[in-house]
């Protein structure tokens, strides 16, 4: 909508006016927009770019407009578990695969040797290139508005959110917002016994901590930790052991053909040409802690907030800080680290392995302990951030909140940690905020479905008390949820909720016929008696053994039919598990169930049930207490049919 001068002001001064839910005069900003994103990390800007490419009027707002898509911790994409996630939210139309095709600095598929179910892909990005990129993405897609502002208030009606407010005093309104604060919500950053407010080192905290409190939303504290950042010239790398990428590199997104370097995209620092994709890799290098830096760390914990009581959260379990190494494996002579770069044009060193809050005088001398890194400088200081979360099993599995309708929260604010994790719950609400302004059921995805929908349901179904990191472990279908089928498994779905392109769906169409046409060959062609398909089951053959026909066939194609093949039976056994199970996955509990109403039903189990309200008996059984026979009751209890139960 555009406004001529002078009616822009008669708009803006008919719009200042007292406004019900503040005690301050508001101005109303005169656009009303479908979604409403608060915050713009990972998850902020995967759901608004859903939102908005499934044609909803977007608005994403956030404190610093220079730090859309920051990668606040080390400048890496993907890993165990967390590739799968990147691959899937590529696959339904996201956003985060793509970008870092366009700015990775090196490619590497962990766990290669190991089984398929394990492997994953990870990127070290140019971390300038990938925030700045992602920002451009932002301000130049349609029906996106993209705003700084520092939000004061959710603003809500009955128990339905109309928009927010923010400290300037403008009002927006909206049909949904999206929360995806990060660590942001009364964050509190710590350094040896010196602490100020932050989300991150630079940044304000967020006081909507506030707002969620007066609507009823319980709120806890976790605390996470970053690196110190070193000068590459004062690294002697030659004491270390250097790591270089895969080549050739393996990319993230399904549409990585799509990437063209351009004038006006300096952002883009990999492109594909000539049938390839072109990145310029830079190594990576691997140093090892010493008893010297053990004892320094041991012999300061006095100083460290974590060990002084100064710290109230709960720290990551799976990603602990250099004190937790020290104090929790004192069996461990020592600990290996990474050093990464942080990008193409900077000569910062991100410390993987390293995080920590000691005092900066203390960072130094354990750095300076560490073999290569005895005349290190030290570029920025390590340090921790505790800030609050919504424990997530207040809301549903669309993300959405039980408590107000219309509201949706996403990341961290969850009580997830890492990029990944925060970017698929980002794509999820923007998904399903949108269909809740079409008027269209939400998009669940099951566990057998993808690592984002295990991710979720882990999340609303047993909540978390410490920083949640996904892992291949926590996927019971992990053999079936791969990242290279990702496409297979969900760009159709990204198609029907209007977020994967024509040009995606063409490619996967392409995609199946070419894995149907190679398994007849597979089946049809053989060699003295046996199939080619028959003989690629064996250990000691491989697809280079084939013959000429399937040499010419795609990579990604061979690779994949050949972890099919090898994987056969296993993945039978996988999928008749899933058909099992799947009748009390889709089998929903009716609304008129009274929990306590339910003969037999321990009151634990009653109190869990309506606290987590699961959707369906396959959920319940998931709820944390809750066991088969607490399941069977209420099983029985559907059977008898709402008017018995009425009647009783």
């Amino acid at each position: 909508m555009f406004y001529e001068p002078q009616q822009m002001m008669g708009e803006f001064l008919s719009a200042r006016r007292p406004y019900d839910k503040l005690d301050q005069a508001m101005f109303e900003y005169p656009k009303t927009y479908d979604i409403i994103v608060i915050g713009a990390g990972h998850a902020g800007l995967e759901a608004a770019l859903a939102a908005s490419r499934m044609g909803g009027e977007t608005l994403l707002l956030t404190m610093n407009l220079d730090t859309i898509g920051q990668m606040s911790c080390n400048p890496a994409i993907g890993g165990l578990a967390k590739g799968q996630i990147v691959r899937e939210i590529d696959a339904l139309g996201g956003e985060m695969g793509l970008n870092t095709d366009a700015t990775g600095i090196q490619f590497r598929m962990l766990n290669a040797s190991k089984g398929a179910s394990v492997r994953g892909p990870r990127a070290q990005c140019d971390k300038k290139a990938y925030q700045f990129r992602a920002k451009a993405t932002c301000e130049r897609q349609e029906r996106l508005d993209v705003k700084q502002g520092h939000i004061a208030e959710i603003l809500v009606e009955g128990d339905r959110v109309i928009g927010v407010s923010t400290q300037l005093g403008v009002a927006y309104r909206s049909r949904c917002v999206i929360v995806t604060t990060g660590t942001f919500l009364q964050g509190l950053m710590h350094v040896g016994l010196r602490n100020t407010p932050g989300g991150r080192m630079g940044d304000t905290a967020s006081g909507l901590s506030a707002s969620l409190l007066k609507l009823g939303f319980e709120l806890k504290r976790l605390k996470t930790g970053t690196p110190p950042r070193l000068l590459k010239k004062s690294i002697d790398f030659s004491r270390m052991e250097l790591q270089e990428g895969d080549r050739p590199p393996k990319p993230f997104s399904y549409l990585v053909e799509t990437l063209r370097k351009g004038r006006d995209d300096i952002f883009t620092l990999n492109e594909w040409r000539d049938g390839m994709f072109h990145v310029e890799q830079l190594a990576c290098a691997i140093t090892y802690t010493t008893a010297q830096t053990h004892e320094i760390v041991r012999s300061n914990l006095d100083k460290s907030p974590l060990y002084c009581g100064r710290i109230e959260g709960i720290g990551p379990r799976y990603c602990p800080s250099l004190e937790d190494k020290v104090v929790r494996f004192a069996d461990k002579e020592r600990h290996q680290l990474f050093l990464e770069p942080e990008g193409r044009h900077t000569d910062e060193y991100y410390i993987n392995g390293c995080s920590t809050s000691l005092p900066f005088e203390v960072q130094m001398a354990f750095i300076r302990s560490i073999p290569g890194l005895e005349r290190a400088e030290i570029m920025r200081a390590g340090y921790a951030v505790e800030y609050d979360f919504s424990p997530p099993t207040q809301l549903q599995p669309s993300l959405e909140t039980k408590r107000v309708a219309g509201l949706f929260f996403a990341g961290q604010l969850n009580g997830t940690s890492g990029y990944e994790e925060a970017a698929g719950q980002g794509l999820i609400a923007g998904i399903n905020a949108m269909r809740r302004v079409q008027g269209k059921a939400p998009l669940i995805l099951h566990r057998d479905q993808a690592y984002i929908g295990v991710l979720i349901d882990d999340l609303v179904t047993k909540g978390t008390e410490e920083p949640y990191r996904m892992f291949t472990s926590r996927a019971e279908h992990r053999l079936s949820l791969r990242h290279d089928n990702a496409d297979l498994r969900l760009t159709e779905l990204g198609a029907e909720v209007g977020l994967a392109t024509p040009e995606r769906t063409a490619k996967l169409r392409a995609k199946q016929e070419a894995l149907t046409e190679t398994r007849r060959l597979l089946t049809t062609l053989k060699q003295e008696g046996q199939s080619w398909a028959h003989l690629l089951k064996r250990p000691d053959v491989a697809w280079a053994d084939l013959p000429a026909p399937f040499q010419t066939v795609e990579t990604e194609v061979a690779a994949q039919l050949e972890t099919e093949i090898k994987y056969e039976g296993y993945l039978r056994r996988e999928q008749a598990h899933i058909d099992r199970n799947r009748a009390d996955e889709e089998r929903g509990i009716p609304d008129w169930i009274d929990f306590d109403s339910v003969p037999g039903l321990k009151a634990e189990a009653r109190v869990k049930l309506k606290k987590i309200q699961p959707r369906t008996f396959g959920q319940a059984a998931r709820i944390s207490g809750i066991n088969p026979t607490d399941v069977a009751l209420l099983q029985v209890h559907a059977k008898r049919g709402k008017t018995a139960a009425l009647a009783k």
